[in-house]
């Protein structure tokens, strides 16, 4: 146990502090923060974040980058993003 410990611990912190925060952008944040209730498909009945959702097999990897680009350009609000996405998995 005292062997196992200390390895643990330097894998967590170095795994935490290399490579999350810098690389994690805020609009990266507020889109896996940000959770829907979604009535479709295998979500349904869950709250599920905007970043799972635009990761799933629902949007195709073409309209991800788009609605990626958009949102942190800042041409669409955090809101719109959700609308579209509830709406593409929706019909899905």
């Amino acid at each position: 146990i005292t062997v196992k410990s200390p390895k643990q611990d330097t894998v967590t912190a170095a795994g935490e502090e290399g490579d999350d925060p810098p690389k994690e952008e805020p609009w990266e944040t507020a889109l896996k923060t940000t959770v829907v209730d979604v009535e479709a498909g295998e979500f349904q009945g869950h709250r599920v974040s905007l970043w799972d959702l635009l990761h799933s097999h629902y949007i195709p990897e073409e309209n991800r980058k788009e609605l990626l680009e958009l949102y942190e350009a800042g041409e669409l609000t955090l809101e719109q993003v959700k609308t579209v996405v509830s709406t593409i998995v929706t019909k899905a």
